[in-house]
């Protein structure tokens, strides 16, 4: 398959509130030749309040938020058009799936477009993050990796590319993180072919559970900070709400758990450290099989009869495996439970429901239909989510299509949002001012007289954000 190296720049961090502002996106063969690339930028979307540090280390400045041509909706239909073209490919980032893949699923959704575009119509998606971080077990000499003050491992991609001689890229730019990422995936394929082979071979859900379920034993990674740990585990079951492989540490004789009640066993999961362990399938997992045992010192007092024991004692337990099934049933349902009880707005609730058919036809009804016509279209939802969404892009790209009673109680919706004095999940101006001051301050100590400027800049064009919500 083709590979999409792709990277956005943002507004921020909080995918459910924060924006796209670049994308930067490469299309390769399988031997990391350059096929086709994308490059956009989009201005700030209308009553859109940005976090001043993104923007300082990404490099958007005032002139760049309200000067170029395109739109953030223009910019969606964009990005959805040419990934659609280029299916189907292996999408690959760097934190890619925590971060630029959060982004574009919730763009989507809130432009009304599939937002699983990256795993639809036979796409696959990884997140050379996890490889990058799975090296230092299975093969550190792949890559040298940059040490933090502490004498920690970073992998930043930033400190990491010009370490392993990847050069002339701009960083904190879409298209030079892109192409960074795609120049450091080709030098661990070409360092350790088997490697990036079989890291592939959990680029999609169905793949990793195959190999989970069918493997007596296993390896997988975690990160916790910046520590990377191994550990050899078995399939237990499945998580009852997200899904993911539920997986016994074999460095825990599994003798000592599978006669507990259910209420000592609901205690020994709850401990510290766990005893089951999480393989989020559809998230990339690395996931060696047991030839890669060798490279994990962790379990080097443990042989391998005595893993493939243990792991049979719990595969043979259907008991143990159910108590453990219930206990995770448990704890979701109490989970979900706390979680519905919570004011949730439309912005956070992607997960909550798939758009039905008749959604999806309306949705593109809707893309191709005049502005002015697009709030008849809009009225056809029965999903609360899809008709505030379609209002707030009308409001965004064409207001004078709107009734003015309507457009009247949107403009009113975001400046209560933004002009919140309220610690809120969204950006706020409030926040904004206080992170200006807090940034000022900073680089006034450092003598940092373009940031200190930027940051002025900023401040004047937030100033004018105000002035335009603050009568509504």
């Amino acid at each position: 398959m083709n590979y999409i190296f792709y990277d956005f720049e943002t507004t921020g961090r909080n995918s459910d509130w924060d924006q796209i502002l670049q994308l930067g996106a490469i299309l390769t063969d399988e031997q990391f030749q350059e096929i086709d690339r994308f490059e956009a930028k989009c201005y700030l979307k209308p009553g859109h309040i940005p976090s001043p540090k993104a923007l300082l280390v990404n490099q958007t400045t005032v002139d760049i938020l309200k000067k170029t041509n395109l739109s953030h909706y223009s910019l969606i239909n964009q990005i959805e058009n040419k990934f659609r073209s280029w299916s189907p490919a292996i999408f690959i980032g760097y934190n890619s799936i925590s971060f630029d893949e959060e982004f574009l699923r919730k763009a989507l959704f809130k432009c009304l477009y599939n937002p699983y575009i990256t795993i639809n119509n036979g796409n696959k998606r990884a997140d050379l993050l996890g490889l990058a971080r799975a090296t230092q077990i299975y093969n550190p000499e792949i890559i040298e990796v940059p040490l933090s003050k502490n004498g920690n491992a970073t992998f930043k991609l930033d400190k990491l590319a010009p370490l392993n001689k990847i050069e002339n890229f701009q960083a904190h730019d879409a298209l030079g993180d892109s192409m960074a990422t795609l120049k450091l995936a080709e030098l661990i394929y070409k360092r350790d072919t088997d490697l990036w082979d079989s890291s592939l071979l959990t680029a999609s859900k169905d793949e990793a559970n195959q190999i989970v379920e069918q493997e007596k034993i296993f390896c997988i990674t975690e990160s916790f900070y910046s520590k990377i740990k191994p550990y050899v585990v078995t399939f237990v079951c499945y998580h009852p709400i997200y899904n993911w492989a539920q997986c016994f540490d074999l460095k825990n004789d599994p003798l000592k758990y599978t006669n507990l009640s259910f209420e000592l066993l609901e205690d020994a999961i709850s401990a510290s450290p766990k005893i089951i362990r999480s393989v989020r399938n559809n998230k990339h997992p690395i996931i060696m099989k047991k030839k890669y045992l060798s490279y994990i010192k962790e379990y080097a007092h443990l042989n391998l009869p005595e893993l493939v024991k243990r792991s049979d004692i719990i595969n043979n337990n259907e008991e143990f495996k159910q108590k453990i099934r219930s206990i995770l049933d448990k704890q979701a349902s109490y989970k979900k439970e706390t979680i519905s009880q919570l004011d949730v707005n439309f912005e956070e609730t992607i997960y909550h429901h798939f758009a039905s058919n008749t959604e999806k036809e309306i949705m593109l009804n809707f893309h191709t239909t005049d502005w002015k016509d697009k709030i008849k279209i809009a009225s056809k939802f029965k999903d609360e989510r899809h008709y505030y969404f379609a209002e707030r892009l009308i409001y965004e790209e064409s207001p004078q299509s709107l009734p003015k009673e309507l457009y009247t109680k949107i403009h009113r919706q975001i400046a209560k949002q933004i002009l919140s004095p309220n610690n809120e999940n969204w950006n706020t101006i409030p926040k904004a001012y206080k992170e200006i001051d807090d940034l000022r301050d900073q680089y006034e100590q450092e003598g940092n007289e373009d940031f200190i400027k930027r940051l002025n800049d900023l401040n004047i064009f937030i100033e004018d954000i105000e002035k335009k919500y603050q009568d509504a």
